[in-house]
Order: C-alpha cells, then sequence, then structure tokens
C-alpha cells in the first residue's frame, strides 16, 4: 500500500485491505496487520521529510502500532507536549515506532515515537498470536521533527476500520468454510450432518453475516475518496458490527461440536482475535451509538464509477430526459400512465426498462444502467417501473413468440398493461412444482381450472403469467406449463385479502374453465417449470438489489423527532444498529453491481434477500419497542405500526427466507440436499 518511490508496492487501501482478510483466513501471527496500519496512518500525513522517511522505516522492516486515542497534544516552545493513557494497543510491545494520534488545538496530530522512549505495560493478550500492551505518557515531549500534520479524523477512522474490518472478514470467511467442510464429512444418524436443514441454515446465514462484513470492510476503504461524513459513516458501520465475528466464529464451534471447544483446535486462536479486535478498536457499544447521532444528518452513499468511455452514452441519455421533462406526466395509480406523454416518451426511447433487448429497451449493459440511472436522480426525477411487468416481460422476451414479444413488451412499457403473477397456490407455497392448477387442451387454445392465491396486484392487474399443470403422467415439474392469461377473461374471478396492515394489497384468484388462446402459450407444453425458474431469478434479483439501508428510516425519524422512550443514547444504539447492517448491505450490492460490470457472474440475490428481510423484521421491532405506548395507538400513515404489520411480505415475498437459505446452503455452499 505504500507507493514504490519509498520501496512499496504502490497499492491502495483496497489491495491492502485482501491481503489482511487472507492473512487472517490463515491465522498470520506477529505485527504485521498493527505496521501496515500504522504505516498507512503515516502516509495518509502530509509530505514531509518525517513522513518520508518513516515510510522508508517501514518498507525496511521497522514495525509499528496505531496508538488512536486516548491522548492530548499542547504546543511547548521546542515542539509539543503529550499527555494521555490508552487502552490496550494490538502490537505495541513488538512494535519499533508508535503512531500516537492526539487532540490538539490545530485538531488531530500525528506523533511517530520510537517505543524505547515510552512507558509501555505490557498487559497479557487475549489473542495468543499477538502482543497487547498499554501507552502511559505525562508531559512527554516531542520534538517539531518527530510530527505529522494533516490527518482527519475521519480519515484515520476510516483506515483503522478498513484494516480491522478485512481481519475480521478473514477470520468470518475461515469459520465459514472451515464450518461448511466439517458438515461436509461428519456423518451422524448415517449421513453428513451438512443434509440436516438445521446445519445448512446456521451455514447459510453465517455466509450471509460474512458476506455483510466484507462489503462494510470495503465500503470503509472505498470511503476514503469521499467526504469526511462519508468516512465517518463508512468507519462507524464496521466498528458498529465487529462483534459479528465473535458470534460466527462461536456458531463454527457448535458445529464442530465437542472438537471445536478443544484447545487443540484452531478454533480458539481465531475466537479470541475476534474478542481482541472487537474490544482494542474502542469498543462495539460506542460505535453504535456514534453512527446512530451521525445517521440523523447524513446518509450513506457508495459511488461507482464505471470504466470507459461513457460520455456520449450519458450526453445523449441527459437529452433525452431533459426532453422528457418538459412533457406532461399522466394521471398516478392503478393503470394511470394511459395518456401519460411523458412515459410514452420515455418507452419509445428505451428509458423505461433500459436493461431489456431492443426495439423495446436499449440493451443497456451494467455500466451503462449506471449512467442511466445516475441521470435520472440527477434530475429529480423517479425512474419509471413497470413493476410485475419487471419479472413477466423479460421472460416473454426470453422464451415468447415474435407476436408475443411485439404484442406485450412495448404496451407494458408505456403503462398500457399492467401485470400479476399467478403462481403460489393454497397448497404450493413455495413448492411451486406441486401446482395443481389444471390446463387441458381444448380447440383453439386451453382451458383452466384452479386457484391461486398471494397475488400482488391481481385486483387492478390486466394480464396474469401463471403457471399451470398441463400433464399428470410425468414428474411433476415436468408436466407444467407456462400461461399468459387476460385477467378479464370469463371465469376470473379475484378476491382480494385483506392484510394485517388493513390493506388490500395482494387476492386469491379462481380460475374456472378460464380460456386461453394457443398464442398466449409461453414456449412449448411442458416447458413451464424451466421458463419460471428464469422469472424467479428475475424476482429475486430486483427484490434482493432494491433494498439498501431504507428499512430504518422510520426509525431514523422517531429519534430525529424525540418521539421514544427511554434514554436518548440507548434510542442512538438501536439506531446505529439498524444503519450499521443497512451500510453493509448497500455495500454488498454495490459490489454485486461492480462484479457484474466486470463481466462476472453474480450469485448473491439469494444473500440480500436473506440479509434485508433480516434488517427489514429487526428494524420494525426496534420501531415497536422505541416508540413504547405510542404503538397502542396507530394513526394514519404511522410508520411504526405499519412497518411491524407489514413484515411478512418481505419474509415470504419473492421466497421464503427459509426457502433462500436451502438455496444458498445447497448451490453456493454446496451442502449435501437431505
Amino acid at each position: 500500500h505504500l507507493d514504490e518511490q519509498y520501496g512499496g508496492q504502490g497499492g491502495g487501501i483496497d489491495h491492502l485491505a485482501a491481503v489482511i482478510e487472507e492473512f487472517a483466513y490463515a491465522l498470520l501471527p506477529g505485527p504485521f496487520v498493527p505496521t501496515v496500519l500504522a504505516s498507512a496512518a503515516v502516509a495518509a500525513a502530509d509530505v514531509s521529510p518525517v513522513r518520508d522517511g518513516l515510510l522508508v522505516q517501514f518498507v525496511e522492516g521497522a514495525t509499528g502500532a496505531l496508538a488512536a486515542r486516548g491522548f492530548v497534544a499542547v504546543r511547548s516552545r521546542d515542539g509539543w507536549v503529550l499527555s494521555g493513557s490508552s487502552g490496550p494497543i494490538i502490537g505495541l510491545a513488538s512494535a519499533d515506532i508508535a503512531v500516537i494520534v492526539a487532540d490538539a488545538d490545530d485538531g488531530h496530530m500525528l506523533f511517530a515515537v520510537p517505543v524505547g522512549q515510552l512507558a509501555v505495560t505490557v498487559v497479557p493478550s487475549t489473542d495468543l498470536t499477538r502482543d497487547v500492551a498499554m501507552l502511559d505518557v505525562d508531559g512527554f515531549a516531542v520534538p517539531i521533527g518527530s510530527v505529522l500534520y494533516g490527518s482527519s479524523s475521519s480519515r484515520l477512522g476510516a483506515l483503522e476500520a478498513a484494516v480491522w474490518g478485512a481481519e475480521a472478514a478473514g477470520i468470518m470467511r475461515w469459520s465459514v468454510d472451515a464450518s461448511v467442510g466439517y458438515a461436509k464429512i461428519r456423518n451422524q444418524f448415517g449421513v453428513p450432518i451438512g443434509s440436516f436443514q438445521a446445519i445448512k441454515h446456521k451455514c447459510a446465514r453465517m455466509l450471509v453475516t460474512s458476506e455483510l462484513a466484507t462489503a462494510a470492510a470495503w465500503g470503509a476503504a472505498a470511503s476514503l475518496a469521499q467526504s469526511e461524513a462519508q468516512q465517518q459513516l463508512a468507519a462507524l458501520a464496521v466498528s458498529a458490527t465487529l462483534d459479528d465475528a465473535i458470534d460466527l466464529v462461536t456458531e463454527a464451534v457448535t458445529i464442530f461440536g465437542g472438537i471445536g471447544f478443544t484447545w487443540e483446535h484452531d478454533a480458539h486462536l481465531y475466537w479470541r482475535r475476534a474478542i481482541a479486535i472487537s474490544g482494542a478498536t474502542g469498543g462495539v457499544a460506542p460505535a453504535r451509538g456514534g453512527l446512530g447521532g451521525a445517521a440523523l444528518v447524513e446518509s450513506r452513499a457508495i459511488e461507482v464509477e464505471p470504466e470507459g468511455d461513457l460520455g456520449e452514452f450519458r450526453a445523449r441519455t441527459g437529452g433525452l430526459l431533459d426532453a422528457a421533462l418538459e412533457l406532461p406526466c399522466g394521471a398516478e395509480g392503478p393503470k394511470g400512465h394511459h395518456d401519460d406523454e411523458r412515459r410514452w416518451f420515455l418507452a419509445a426511447n428505451g428509458l423505461v426498462s433500459p436493461h431489456w433487448p431492443a426495439p423495446f429497451g436499449l440493451g443497456a449493459s451494467p455500466a451503462e444502467q449506471i449512467v442511466i440511472a445516475e441521470e435520472y436522480a440527477r434530475r429529480g426525477m423517479p425512474q419509471p417501473t413497470t413493476i410485475i411487468g419487471e419479472w413477466a416481460v423479460p421472460t416473454i422476451l426470453a422464451f415468447g413468440t415474435d407476436a408475443q414479444k411485439e404484442r406485450f413488451a412495448a404496451a407494458t412499457l408505456r403503462g398500457e398493461i399492467e401485470w400479476c403473477q399467478l403462481f403460489s397456490e393454497p397448497s404450493a407455497g413455495s413448492d411451486l412444482a406441486g401446482v395443481a392448477t389444471k390446463a387441458v387442451k381444448v380447440d383453439g387454445g386451453w382451458q383452466l381450472n384452479g386457484q391461486k392465491v398471494w397475488t400482488s396486484s391481481a385486483h387492478e392487474a390486466d394480464w396474469a403469467i401463471c403457471l399451470a399443470r398441463t400433464d399428470s403422467t410425468v414428474p411433476k415439474h415436468k408436466g407444467l406449463s407456462y400461461f399468459l392469461v387476460d385477467m378479464s377473461s370469463a371465469g376470473v374471478d379475484v378476491r382480494p385479502l385483506r392484510q394485517s396492515t388493513g390493506e388490500a394489497h395482494f387476492s386469491e384468484v379462481f380460475l374456472d374453465a378460464v380460456f386461453v388462446p394457443d398464442d398466449c402459450l409461453v414456449g412449448e407444453p411442458g416447458q413451464g417449470w424451466r421458463i419460471t425458474t428464469a422469472t424467479l431469478q428475475n424476482e429475486r434479483t430486483a427484490i434482493g438489489s432494491g433494498f439498501g439501508s431504507g428499512p430504518e428510516a422510520p426509525i431514523r425519524d422517531l429519534v430525529a423527532a424525540g418521539e421514544y422512550v427511554g434514554d436518548r443514547q440507548a434510542a442512538l444504539g438501536e439506531l446505529g444498529v439498524l444503519i450499521a447492517r443497512g451500510i453493509a448491505l448497500l455495500g454488498m450490492n454495490t459490489r454485486s453491481t461492480l462484479r457484474r460490470l466486470g463481466g462476472a457472474v453474480d450469485a448473491t440475490s439469494s444473500l440480500a434477500k436473506v440479509a434485508s428481510a433480516k434488517l427489514a423484521r429487526d428494524a420494525a421491532l426496534a420501531g415497536v419497542r422505541l416508540a413504547g405506548p405510542a404503538a397502542a395507538v396507530t394513526p394514519e400513515g404511522d410508520g411504526v405500526v405499519r412497518g411491524q404489520l407489514g413484515v411478512p411480505a418481505l419474509l415470504i415475498g419473492g421466497g421464503t427466507v427459509e426457502i433462500q437459505l436451502n438455496v444458498i446452503a445447497e448451490r453456493i455452499l454446496g451442502l449435501p440436499r437431505g
């Protein structure tokens, strides 16, 4: 991470974080991480002979440690006078150079002092692979030649978070891999324990937590190129969740059983390191409160800069959006875009669903999609959505006839067709292969009979995508076919279901001898399962990527307004936990976008779905806790109560969390089927 002119390799903090993660995975002992953190802090200071000389020393093998908190500096005639006491500092006892951060009249300052000149007290280390010591200084004189200028507290905090967060991420990844590896070979009752759903779900949740931690550490590194406020948010988000590493090693130990609890196994060494990191970085609880307070005035934003020359594409997109803004906007609400000139213009120019292939979209690459989203946002202009059409029409474009594409794609983009999805049934929810709705061949088409349920927006939809059984003599997933159903057809009976919120967003739908013409069968009879799989993947990707740090918004509003019960610091801590999870999820989705930009296949949609559902559930419960007696009253539009009552839709919609955990365990982690 140090510049080549000093003998370093010229990488950035993101490169350093990748190395640290790998070293943590291997449990590398010794002073490497404390030293690179200290040298990175020195490198962040203004260029000076002092700075340059220290960097050369570090490259040549000097060890170091960063004393990041607990000190003040007062200017003297010959330099500065340091006073203060630190908490435990990892690597201080084996360091040659202590880089001390102190508060001064001029802001945060750095002082590089040979450790041999300081009063260092070595203490027993929780981490058996590294030393820990404490530093006390009382009127210690530091000459001008040992002072470094120009480092902001926010930048140092982000550096520290990126380094320790990367190490925690490496420990967590080891916990996942070691647990999964053991679950594949440890047999109980004649089968690998990894085939038991309880173990599968435990391992899958561990992977989700590990990926979120990695994303948070990556976000801290990325924040170094952003504003001080963004650096503060990113750093606190890491610090507020460092105890996740402790919990993940604990989970690994429970999977190993008695073996993992013995001294001979490496698990306790990872466990001890995770505990030491969490403690030596200042503690999780203060970070949560600090993050809650910071989040009241600032929101985390991670910028993605697509590679390549997209200037001409950006200019063309911006010009089209400017032209669209001059056009009248149609009525809002169900089917409210029929007379919307702006929507028609955007659809005609491929800017409603730009990722769709031409002529309906632009066939926009991930990088071009980012540019389009940025141009919409720059104008404060909401990007249109076809809602269920975002899942239905791509399936038609992939498997349908040319006539079906022409009939449905453009009309959906213009807002003339609203869609719903007739998949779930009373006895076949997540088990879609168990669909019982029958489709019987008749002259000119098919006759459908059956019942669907939990159909979002069915009472508003013009058309539906429908899965029905056309052959009962073959294995259940092979006898399904995929139909397009006109919701105004005779025999379609839509009965809205009132939810616990009092609203009715979804319905049960009865199909009684509904005629579907041959030209509304997508693909061939019996191809329904293959086609449905594509639809579901579209759905899960859309839901997973749609969550960032939003579910905590009602809690932020509640805390900002002071409308909570109990202590303010406790309320800020509750908010901080949620903000930290949301920032990590935002980082996970951003990293997924970057992987797609690089042409890689990304498999994180199920991870994001599980993470976002957990965040929404925790946020809803926190809202009720903080609202206290106010939760007994439901004023119109109340966010806290409505948030709690709406949780099931987030846990079930798009595939239940439990199904997603099975997908993660079996398809990503490779655990055996039960």
